[in-house]
């Protein structure tokens, strides 16, 4: 900073409020100070003027999703690092594989680092060091999944309704025999999805058959041979219900693969790339994820400044976009009844 200011012929208390954007300094010398920080390849110690801040801000907030691999994700740190560029807030972000150790490692590292939030996808299981780090007053906001434990905001969508909606959809074409393909019923989402198929059903009039469910599914190479073992059971199913995006790829794949594409009714929850490409495309349940960010990102950034107000849920819904696979009725007698079409219109 003393050679900032020598070039620039100011003070460094001068050199300070023009890289710290504090009033004081005319445009000129502001310009000047500027040219002799670039010229000199001048970085300021962000770590260190934060110590010095009165509000102990680090202009970094912390993201820790599932596995920023999937397009879901993506597009949730996506949405929340756009809010914080906004805020001229960094973001860093990890992965933590639906591991609470691995959670509870990536949280300590941005503790450490002095993060001043932490928006969360919690792991399946325990949320203990999520919960300890809450009561150590750092700012947090969970995501897709509520909290265990009190005083915590939560963003969330419309899983069980938008599942009981999708079953109703395929009942109303005249399917009986609706299978369920979820991920690991450990989370929040897979048990509220499973529920909304459950609920789905009952209001059909029909009868849940659990050779036709299949759960804890990681992955579309374990989606895809679940799929595969419905279509060799004896009476397999005329429609399928995939209960999250990873899991509809993977059934995807195996209905293609015995050429079942088009005579087999699907609807998947979560979107993924390229779904509307398909022939047919695949029906979904979208989420808007960018409005799950944005009001993740909302939340955390009020708490960051104070807010005080009692913990918030918010919830944004899903909505049944239909591209043609979930649109598919039954064929005659496949399932030995008689199809029965129920009135259902999709929100």
């Amino acid at each position: 900073m003393r050679d900032v200011a020598a070039l620039a012929k100011v003070s460094t208390k001068t050199v300070s409020r023009v890289i710290n954007d504090l009033p004081g300094a005319g445009p000129e010398v502001v310009e000047r100070v500027r040219a002799a920080a670039r010229t000199l390849g001048y970085r300021p110690n962000l770590t260190a003027s934060s110590l010095r801040r009165a509000d102990r801000r680090s202009a970094t907030i912390g993201v820790l999703l599932e596995d920023l691999s999937n397009p879901f994700d993506a597009a949730l740190l996506r949405a929340v690092e756009d809010r914080a560029r906004q805020n001229d807030v960094l973001v860093l972000a990890g992965s933590s594989e639906d591991d609470p150790e691995l959670q509870r490692e990536l949280l300590t590292s941005l503790a450490t680092r002095r993060v001043d939030g932490v928006v969360v996808m919690a792991a399946g299981g325990h949320q203990d060091a999520l919960q300890q780090e809450r009561e150590r007053g750092t700012p947090m906001v969970l995501v897709d999944r509520p909290p265990t434990f009190d005083g915590t905001d939560s963003v969330t969508t419309t899983n069980r309704d938008g599942s009981r909606e999708a079953v109703l959809q395929l009942a109303g074409l005249g399917h009986r025999r609706i299978a369920f393909l979820g991920d690991r019923q450990t989370l929040w989402t897979s048990q509220e999805r499973y529920t909304g198929y459950l609920e789905g059903l009952a209001r059909a009039g029909l009868t849940l058959r659990a050779e036709l469910v299949r759960t804890d599914l990681r992955g579309p190479d374990a989606a895809a041979t679940a799929t595969a073992a419905l279509f060799d059971l004896d009476e397999p199913p005329t429609a399928l219900f995939t209960a999250q995006n990873l899991v509809t790829v993977g059934a995807m794949r195996a209905l293609r693969d015995r050429d079942l594409h088009r005579s087999v009714a699907l609807i998947g929850f979560d979107d993924f790339p390229l779904a509307d490409m398909l022939e047919p495309g695949v029906t979904v349940l979208r989420q808007d994820v960018p409005a799950l960010g944005r009001k993740a990102a909302e939340l955390i950034f009020n708490r960051i400044t104070g807010e005080q107000s009692p913990p918030t849920h918010a919830v944004v819904p899903a909505t049944l976009v239909q591209r043609g696979s979930g649109e598919i009725p039954p064929p005659p007698g496949r399932d030995g009844s008689r199809p029965r079409v129920l009135a259902h219109r999709p929100r």
